[in-house]
């Protein structure tokens, strides 16, 4: 029988009142080993955590008031942001990189929404990613022009998810302690972290929390975690609590009701409207099962490949075309074994024609078919040239049934297995773009003193050279050069100057005649945003630029307007990045 139900409502009306303003927070017991959570530093979420808190509560607050402002409470926080005061939020102090407070209060928030708009159908190199993350989180006030706090936050939100760091987003939310703030981020990051089927990680997040919850998916995933750290009565309390404040989810109460103990009978209900949902159905049926299709969501493919729920493919008929199609999807989406797939292939059986003609006879096949028959053909190829047709042919089948994902690593296998001097120059692109050359990562830098940008004088972006020995030494290269009828300075020793000369670095006016800069060069927008102190919006500018390339592989007359915009913004350690990528010879 409910806890309530057997106590005497009149005594207890301003303690449940109590619990809605009380902050989650961990007591020292034990938590019960559930779901291989790990005993060892577990602390336990509580938002009733009385005896550890000063409170000073006011007469007025009773569960009378709170039933009366029940629509205040269930108001989405995004709906708020224009009543309440929003307070710098980041992670990096602005004077790290050069920046400021104000680094967005000159932009107009039109062209940011445009900006971000651009940016996000990129998938960002890393590049343009590192800046992206200094940009968005640098503590910094909000722009307010054309752009509301709420669209500037969603924008912050939406790339944080996009960019998918968990342990970034965790340090962003509980640094700042702002769940409320960006719910949707809060969910991802619990979600994300309950569909690799660790528990223990998404109820931690409750526990660093030391704001009440304001968002309700959350407030019902955190008195989840209760029960699962062994605080029934608390988790009791709360629900009882949010029941007089009007929540109703009959799914969500017949799970709880269950693992309080309430219900011996098992609900094999299953709903897929949250992973949240589909956990409790997992967890209150001993013999759970669920089969997915191709509409199921990723992030209950991902929980069932986490928790081992998937069937074996091996099991599998190979004329049970819809289920094979699923699991090729699922493995496009990284929810299944890349390698359980392949060996699924070698079931097909094909005729010796088939084999020897494989580049034709795959078409007058099923998608299925003919990729199990490229599969094969490719396995039993030694011929450099054939190989690379064939594995071509079967990376096109693949993208062209949108699932490309799924022939990743085994082509990366095959493509190890052929080395660069047998490929034709016909598939040198695509022998490259494909294949994961570490060492192209770990190259080295190689100095050489006979060219002014690869040489010792670049280990001053490191920090390497004190201003006045830079100075002398770069002086003494620029007389050599002057003397040397045959060397020009090229771009990129243009764009070594430039920077040196941004940081005060003095160069005798003797050699102001070894190249003319041209500021032609620069876009016509970039520099406005630069005059009009537009730091963030000139920052997101260079990110749009770069994109999806590295920004090695960015050709120099691009380069050198991102480096110029750079110097102008005056955040050399940004700059002095990308230097070191663009200007060193590597071996």
């Amino acid at each position: 029988m409910k806890i309530l139900k057997s106590l005497n409502k009149k005594f207890f009306f301003i303690p449940l009142a109590c619990l809605v303003f009380i902050t989650p927070a961990f007591t020292e017991e034990k938590p019960i080993d559930i779901w291989n959570i790990e005993k060892k530093d577990t602390q336990v979420i509580s938002e009733t955590n009385i005896s550890n808190q000063k409170l000073e509560i006011n007469n007025q607050n009773s569960v009378y008031q709170l039933q009366t402002n029940k629509q205040k409470d269930t108001i989405k926080l995004d709906k708020e942001f224009s009543s309440k005061e929003i307070k710098i939020v980041g992670l990096y102090d602005p004077s790290e990189y050069g920046l400021s407070m104000n680094m967005w209060s000159n932009s107009d928030g039109t062209k940011l929404k445009n900006l971000f708009e651009s940016i996000n159908k990129f998938n960002l190199s890393k590049d343009a990613s590192d800046i992206m993350h200094i940009s968005l989180l640098t503590n910094a006030h909000l722009p307010t022009k054309n752009i509301t706090e709420q669209e500037f936050l969603s924008f912050k939100s939406d790339w944080l998810i996009k960019d998918a760091s968990l342990e970034l987003i965790e340090e962003y939310l509980i640094k700042n302690q702002i769940l409320n703030l960006h719910p949707n981020l809060a969910r991802y990051l619990v979600d994300s972290y309950l569909s690799e089927s660790n528990i223990k990680k998404s109820c931690e997040i409750f526990s660093k929390n030391t704001e009440p919850l304001q968002d309700e998916y959350l407030s019902k995933f955190n008195l989840y975690c209760l029960i699962n750290y062994g605080k029934n009565e608390e988790a009791q309390l709360i629900l009882d609590l949010k029941k007089e404040l009007g929540f109703e989810d009959d799914y969500y109460e017949k799970k709880i009701n269950y693992l309080f103990g309430y219900f011996d009978d098992v609900d094999k209900e299953i709903s897929t409207n949250s992973i949240l949902d589909f956990h409790l159905a997992h967890r209150t049926n001993p013999e759970f099962s669920y089969e997915p299709s191709k509409d199921t969501p990723k992030i209950i493919w991902k929980y069932l490949s986490a928790a081992n729920l998937l069937y074996k493919i091996q099991d599998v008929e190979i004329t049970d075309v819809e289920k094979i199609s699923t699991i090729e999807k699922a493995v496009n989406d990284k929810n299944y074994s890349e390698e359980e797939l392949f060996e699924f292939y070698k079931k097909f059986q094909f005729n010796i024609n088939q084999f020897l003609n494989a580049k034709e006879a795959y078409k007058s096949l099923s998608s299925i078919e003919g990729r199990a028959l490229l599969y094969q053909r490719t396995l039993l190829t030694e011929q450099p040239k054939l190989k690379l047709e064939l594995i071509k042919l079967l990376k096109d089948l693949f993208i062209s049934d949108n699932i490309g994902g799924a022939f990743d690593l085994e082509l990366k296998k095959f493509l190890g297995e052929i080395n660069v001097e047998d490929v034709p120059s016909n598939f040198t692109t695509f022998y490259n773009n494909n294949l994961n050359n570490k060492a192209t990562a770990n190259k080295k830098i190689k100095y050489n003193n006979k060219i002014l940008h690869q040489s010792k004088l670049i280990k001053y972006f490191n920090g390497d050279y004190a201003k006045s020995k830079i100075e002398e030494d770069l002086n003494k290269f620029l007389k050599k050069i002057k003397k040397d009828k045959k060397y020009f300075l090229s771009k990129k020793d243009i764009i070594f100057l430039e920077a040196l000369k941004s940081d005060g670095v003095e160069i005798s006016k003797k050699y102001d005649g070894l190249y003319e800069k041209k500021q032609s060069e620069m876009p016509a927008d970039i520099q406005r945003m630069i005059d009009n102190n537009e730091t963030g919006a000139a920052l997101l500018r260079i990110i749009e630029v770069i994109g999806p390339d590295k920004i090695e592989n960015i050709d120099e007359d691009t380069v050198y307007f991102i480096i110029n915009t750079l110097n102008q913004l005056n955040v050399d350690l940004i700059r002095n990045k990308l230097l070191l990528k663009v200007l060193p010879l590597k071996v």
